[in-house]
């Protein structure tokens, strides 16, 4: 498995909502044409209103490869950057959980 968790700051709360409004689009997308994407879960963080947590899983680097050759996902990062101020990402390692089978 690969997974990535990634942490948006938007600028302010009207891109927030903008930036909601992308998300919910393009996972919209990801449910429909990418089985090797095993979870892609966006979470707003408690008491950080501008902040989301994306949590992402494929079910390998070749899954995450098709996921990021989508046309709705080149442009989720294409129109991205005018909602947010900051993104870090951080590449995953899987050692165990529960949840889903590869």
């Amino acid at each position: 498995m690969f997974g990535l968790m990634v942490r948006f700051t938007c600028k302010d709360e009207e891109a927030a909502a903008e930036f909601d409004e992308l998300v919910a689009h393009t996972g919209e997308q990801i449910k429909a044409h990418e089985p090797g994407t095993l979870i892609y879960t966006v979470h707003r963080v408690e008491g950080r209103p501008l902040e989301r947590i994306f949590y992402e899983l494929y079910r390998d680097r070749e899954a995450f490869d098709v996921h990021e050759s989508q046309n709705h996902v080149r442009e989720f990062l294409k129109a991205r950057g005018k909602y947010l101020s900051s993104t870090e990402v951080d590449v995953l390692d899987f050692m165990s959980g529960k949840g889903v089978d590869a």
